[in-house]
């Protein structure tokens, strides 16, 4: 299937799962998850439509951002893999999103980093919702905290919580967890309007859940070697 195709079925499934959530059909998202496919891939959907890019790693996703310089000003770049503290200046530099903040040292970097000539760099604090060891992000208990440090920040703003769940019979409620986490933090008063849950695979019940943004990949451009 064509990636055109690819991703208005992909926007299909968004737009059902919205009307099954008693949702607006532009209450959520699409972020394509372009890691591993090519610059060549990006273009085709862009040119069909897709604006938000989603790159796990540094220097994959800055090879693009060059290959691609002519659409600089309509693309939004989005870095959803762990960052290392010492990458993270190219990373300030030339990304749009970051959503995988999980420590006050890094998000102090990207802050100090971030060219004050670009807009402010939108960032997530990636949660650990599932408690897995080998996954990176907070602890539930430890978000808020960092949230309060974060927020204040110069030259960061911060939008949103990111989680991946564990996939299986645990992960609805994994979903409501990271809502309800959420929606504790905007009670607290933070102006957050991004929760990024859901993939390819469960992106219906993250929409149900309350996810503002969905990290598609496979759906669009096809399995990954």
């Amino acid at each position: 299937m064509a990636i055109s195709d690819s991703l208005q079925a992909t926007k299909n499934r968004i737009a059902a799962a919205c009307v099954a959530a008693g949702r607006s059909a532009d209450a959520v998202e699409l972020l394509c998850v372009s890691k591993t496919f090519p610059a060549a891939a990006v273009r085709a959907a862009f040119d069909a439509g897709a604006r938000a890019f989603g790159e796990n790693y540094v220097q994959e996703g800055l090879a693009k951002v060059d290959a691609l310089i002519d659409l600089r000003g309509q693309i939004e770049w989005h870095l959803i893999g762990p960052l290392q503290s010492n990458k993270s200046r190219p990373v300030a530099e030339q990304f749009d999103w970051v959503h995988t903040v999980d420590r006050l040292k890094l998000a102090q970097r990207l802050s100090e980093q971030r060219p004050p000539e670009l807009p402010t760099l939108n960032i997530c604090l990636q949660v650990n919702i599932s408690a897995e060891p080998s996954k990176s992000g907070l602890l539930p208990g430890d978000v808020a905290a960092l949230a309060r440090e974060v927020a204040v920040l110069p030259r960061l703003r911060l939008r949103g919580l990111m989680a991946i769940p564990e996939p299986g019979p645990g992960a609805a409620a994994q979903h409501q967890a990271m809502r309800r986490l959420f929606d504790a933090l905007r009670a607290e008063g933070h102006a957050l309007d991004t929760l990024s849950l859901g993939m390819s695979a469960d992106l219906e019940a993250a929409i149900q859940a309350g996810s503002t943004m969905v990290r598609v990949g496979s759906a669009i451009f096809g399995r990954r070697g």
